[in-house]
């Protein structure tokens, strides 16, 4: 088991992480997903093949909170076929087609007739929108505008082979034991179809964070989701109240492949811990990056944190959903995302784990003055190298804020220094026993008293 996240935070690695999530998103991409069905269970089973991910099931009926679980959706085949019995719209070459959750039927009608049921988007003629209907009985077509335009007065045969019948909801779930019951969260959601940035980039991103969790020596517990949006999310709530309460806080993973500068919507809390990790890990970055503030809108966040729960879940994303042309079509595919935008969010998702994991609160063993960290080896013997002088800048904040209140990532922010270098410093103080760990600290005293 490896001790720490630095080790897999190499560029090499990193690469070889994205190229793998990639390859990983091109081999769920074909699938039927929608927040039922097979499609998901053939997702997460995929999914199990990384990790040893539990799958839980929740009938229909099942009352949770003000919703309740709705009839599983499968659908085998659809299509629209002119009097020729050519398909002009075919649910073979892309599940987009049908508007997700579409009730059965097979009829013949007009074009006119049809087109109450058709829908594209016009400012984007070649992109085929995706929609849904969960909640309300209906069915329909999406497809390019330019098609829709193209076709001409005809009888049409319209056919979708789909079933809505009681069945489950149905989410994965892995959870890693840590040192300590306090949980971090990590949530994705499994229910969109063929569309890469928005939901795959998340799936993608949290199974290679779960294997690799699987390996590292953990101070937190880790809880990963891979639920259906909103009613996996609000299952998931209702069938784990008592869990709830260890969760320390979360990030939601989603539109995490795209060209576009990272963008971390805070937490509901504004100012939170996790808020601060974040928002130090993109600066130290040196890439461009924005801030938003939370809105209840968007993803599982806002499930998270409702009144009643009131968790402190972010989301740390590169483009947000809604803010990029192809969201939501077609044009979300494997030529939109790339290996190295998933790589680099891969890696800044490393570095806040880093972070929630080694950050630490200590106490100056010689708080009385500096002490001479020449005689500790502790300065460089060569004045006026940058590096050298960084480091021995960093021991200088690390002694002088190390009160056992203020925490390495409190001095980082401070200093203005990356939260790397302040965690080194820490590391050689506390060598040459310069620092103790207040959590060190902690659970010696606690051995003193139950001896």
């Amino acid at each position: 088991m490896y001790e720490h996240f630095e080790w897999f935070l190499n560029k090499e690695r990193v690469d070889e992480a994205g190229q793998e999530m990639y390859d990983l998103m091109a081999r769920l991409y074909p699938i039927t997903r929608s927040i039922t069905g097979n499609g998901v269970r053939e997702t997460l089973k995929i999914i199990q093949e990384y990790i040893p991910l539990n799958i839980h099931e929740v009938p229909t009926g099942t009352q949770v909170f003000d919703w309740e679980v709705p009839n599983e959706w499968n659908v085998e085949d659809a299509y629209i076929k002119d009097s020729r019995g050519v398909r002009v719209v075919d649910f073979q070459k892309s599940n987009l087609h049908v508007l997700n959750y579409s009730v059965p039927i097979h009829a013949k009608m007009t074009l006119d007739e049809l087109k109450n049921h058709l829908f594209t988007l016009p400012d984007y003629p070649e992109w085929t929108p995706y929609l849904t209907s969960y909640y309300r009985k209906d069915w329909g077509f999406c497809l390019p505008h330019n098609l829709l335009q193209s076709l001409p007065d005809d009888l049409y045969e319209v056919k979708i082979e789909s079933t809505l019948k009681p069945g489950f909801v149905t989410w994965g779930e892995l959870y890693l034991p840590g040192e300590t019951e306090e949980e971090i969260l990590l949530s994705c959601y499994v229910c969109h179809p063929s569309m890469c940035n928005d939901s795959l980039s998340g799936v993608v991103l949290l199974t290679l964070i779960g294997q690799l969790l699987t390996h590292l020596k953990r101070r937190h517990s880790f809880r990963l989701l891979f639920i259906p949006e909103t009613i996996g999310a609000i299952t998931w709530l209702h069938e784990n109240q008592d869990k709830v309460g260890r969760i320390k806080c979360g990030l939601v993973a989603t539109c995490l492949g795209d060209p576009g500068q990272s963008t971390y919507k805070r937490t509901k809390h504004g100012n939170h811990y996790l808020d601060k990790v974040v928002e130090k890990v993109l600066e130290d970055s040196g890439e461009p990056f924005q801030i938003i503030d939370f809105f209840p809108m968007g993803s599982d966040e806002r499930q998270f944190s409702s009144p009643g729960f009131n968790l402190p879940v972010g989301s740390l994303m590169r483009t947000p959903y809604g803010r990029f042309p192809q969201y939501h079509s077609s044009a979300d595919n494997l030529d939109f995302v790339g290996s190295s935008y998933l790589a680099n969010t891969y890696q800044k998702y490393l570095q806040v784990l880093h972070v929630l994991e080694s950050d630490d609160r200590y106490l100056n063993l010689n708080p009385k003055c500096e002490p001479q960290l020449g005689k500790r080896g502790l300065y460089s013997s060569v004045g006026g190298q940058k590096n050298a002088q960084d480091i021995q800048f960093a021991m200088l904040w690390v002694l002088n804020f190390s009160d056992g209140q203020n925490s390495l990532l409190d001095i980082a922010r401070r200093s203005g220094m990356p939260y790397e270098l302040i965690v080194r410093a820490a590391k050689d103080l506390q060598g040459s026993e310069l620092l103790v760990s207040v959590m060190q600290t902690d659970e010696r005293l606690y051995a003193r008293r139950t001896r």
